[in-house]
């Protein structure tokens, strides 16, 4: 309100000096009322909205410090979890090599080893037995 000449009390207390054939004081006290009323409605609306913009702006303040810190937390851990996630895939890897190559290793060694048993009659006449 720096830039104002006259404030809503500035004018209702303004007093006009009235000369013959002047103006109508009722006429100039109406309009100067409806002035009044005016300057009032401006003032308060100026007064919410400089409230509002400082919230806003207050707010924009607390938002732009948290996504930088956010963003900061995010750039340091995204290499950490994807070197954590390749270091997994490679170790899962490791594993399924070493249970796959395992067993055929381990198949072919049971299947040299492997002696087919042999049945005499008496085994098989046993078994009819049953």
């Amino acid at each position: 309100m720096a830039n104002t000449t006259y404030t809503a009390k500035d004018i209702l207390q303004q007093e006009f000096k009235t000369k013959m054939r002047g103006y109508d004081p009722i006429e100039v006290d109406e309009f100067l009322d409806g002035i009044i009323k005016d300057y009032e409605t401006f003032t308060k609306e100026i007064l919410t909205l400089q409230e509002e913009n400082d919230r806003l702006n207050a707010k924009v303040a607390q938002l732009s410090k948290s996504q930088a810190i956010s963003s900061r937390i995010q750039t340091t851990e995204a290499p950490k979890s994807q070197a954590v996630t390749n270091f997994d895939i490679l170790k899962r890897l490791s594993n399924l090599e070493k249970e796959v190559f395992g067993k055929k290793l381990d198949q072919s060694a049971a299947a040299e080893s492997f002696v087919a048993p042999t049945l005499t009659t008496e085994d098989l006449e046993q078994t009819r037995q049953f």
